[in-house]
């Protein structure tokens, strides 16, 4: 199983993007969206486990998570936009990741890609950075993975142009 994480496309999605998303089998987004329409469009290629983002409206907190938690090929994920990064955790995702002990916890929010083991909690943390044109950011990324024997394997970090 191959999926696709992004985070903060800020209502637009990169076209160029769209040739990696759709070579996957699931699509990741840790909030941010913008537009529901960038929803509609992933959706329309792919599955598509979503959580809503600080700057998202009624219209997507009423359609997306806050948090999700899932299970996959035997791979337990914990998503949500904020979250902070090993040793950085905020109160709230620091209770999340007790409670439910996920393998990966996938976030957004900071624009900055990281992809760190936390060996506090044993899991893997993944924020794909940001692939909207909106923000700080220099660089738009986007990471993907594949799910192996229940592990997450040959990740890819792929980068464009702002």
């Amino acid at each position: 199983m191959k999926v696709a994480v992004i985070s903060d496309t800020h209502g637009k999605l990169c076209p160029k993007a769209m040739k990696y998303i759709s070579a996957c089998d699931e699509v990741w987004h840790a909030g941010d969206i913008g537009k529901i329409e960038v929803l509609d469009t992933l959706d329309s290629v792919l599955p598509t486990r979503v959580v809503y983002g600080n700057i998202d409206g009624q219209v997507l907190r009423r359609t997306c998570e806050e948090v999700l938690v899932f299970t996959i090929k035997g791979l337990k994920i914990l998503m949500l936009h904020i979250a902070g990064y090993p040793k950085k955790y905020n109160v709230s995702t620091r209770s999340l990741i007790k409670q439910h002990q996920p393998d990966v916890v996938v976030c957004g929010h900071s624009h900055i890609l990281k992809v760190i083991y936390d060996k506090e909690f044993n899991h893997l943390h993944i924020n794909p950075g940001a692939i909207g044109f909106s923000g700080f950011h220099q660089v738009r990324t986007m990471i993907t993975f594949e799910i192996q024997d229940s592990k997450p394997t040959n990740m890819k970090v792929i980068e464009f142009e702002k």
